[in-house]
């Protein structure tokens, strides 16, 4: 469909949104991608009118190491979750696809039965730009998605290292799906996904894998053993799954309410809601700041320069930061 100013009218787009148009939900979504400054402004002004809607979905975020089955499992889940008179969305964070043109596409189709879903919607992270933006840009997706009645937001990080903090840091549970067959897997595993989880789901614990799936399970949960809990409120879990055969599913989202319905409790659920939005906005400053500094001839020409300098030991950091700073009418 042509995009038309009518098409990207805020307060048209915010009906169709509220009215559940999925057309609707896909234009709002190329808006708030959109790098135009007039496409950015459209943007703030629709989801600041969408705002009150926002914020009752329960946002899930999904990690694991290429062919975990994340794809399989979110399918599953999703139809699972579809059934039982949720709507879902599924939205990727990928750093990758600045390079690879990304992923998701291939996700989608593996994603067979939520991808003809009328109750289920799947958008890939933009295809280019920093993983901060990505992030950035998949924050303001979720948003749109909750207003237009999205109730379950499940965000898949399908890139590894700081794209696994990224989500857990914009959602309220964060699950990581592991292998069965620990032993070698659990050596190289890094500390901080176990920090940052608030479940781990062996998966593919089904036919001959359930007995290494289980004897997996035991090895996390000794791991997690050693780890100082993130909540006073919360032991991660550690349970064994199958997307492909559907089973354990139940028990996976259950535990997944329960998380919720103790944090909402405790007040921790609200009080790291607040905390995410304040940490978002330092992001997008510091975000809206490096491109102003490189947007700029002045600066980005000289920053250039200085990194040159800087690199051939000529210059000190402190002092190139400095100029930069002075050039940016930031100095003292």
């Amino acid at each position: 469909m042509m995009t038309t100013a009518r098409n990207l009218d805020p307060a048209k787009l915010a009906d169709g949104l509220k009215a559940g148009q999925r057309a609707a939900l896909a234009r709002a979504i190329t808006l708030v991608e959109s790098r135009k400054r007039e496409h950015r402004r459209l943007a703030q002004h629709l989801i600041q009118e969408l705002l009150p809607l926002t914020g009752k979905a329960l946002r899930v975020g999904i990690t694991g190491v290429p062919g975990v089955g994340k794809s399989t499992t979110i399918d599953t889940l999703g139809s699972n979750l579809t059934a039982a008179g949720h709507k879902v969305a599924v939205l990727a964070v990928d750093p990758s696809s600045t390079r690879t043109g990304g992923s998701i596409l291939g996700d989608k189709t593996r994603m067979a039965q939520l991808a003809v879903n009328q109750n289920a919607f799947i958008r890939p992270s933009p295809s280019a730009g920093t993983l901060g933006g990505v992030a950035a840009k998949t924050r303001e997706t979720m948003l749109l998605c909750e207003a237009a009645g999205y109730d379950v937001i499940l965000v898949e990080t399908v890139g590894i290292g700081q794209s696994e903090t990224t989500v857990a840091d914009m959602v309220d549970f964060f699950l990581v799906l592991m292998l069965p067959g620990a032993g070698d897997e659990l050596q190289g595993i890094k500390k901080g996904v176990l920090e940052i989880a608030d479940m781990i789901a062996v998966n593919k614990a089904d036919g001959d894998g359930a007995t290494r799936a289980r004897t997996a399970a035991s090895d996390y949960r000794a791991a997690l053993h050693i780890l100082a809990p993130k909540s006073p409120t919360w032991t991660p879990p550690v349970i064994t799954v199958s997307g492909l055969a559907n089973e354990g599913l139940d028990h996976l989202w259950e535990q997944i309410t329960v998380f919720r319905e103790r944090m909402q409790a405790s007040g921790e659920w609200h009080q790291k809601r607040s905390g995410q939005q304040v940490a978002w906005m330092w992001d997008m400053l510091q975000q809206r700041m490096m491109e102003a500094l490189t947007s700029n001839t002045r600066t980005a020409d000289r920053l250039k320069s200085l990194e040159e300098e800087v690199r051939g030991g000529k210059t000190a950091v402190s002092l190139a930061v400095d100029e930069l700073a002075t050039l940016m009418g930031l100095g003292e």
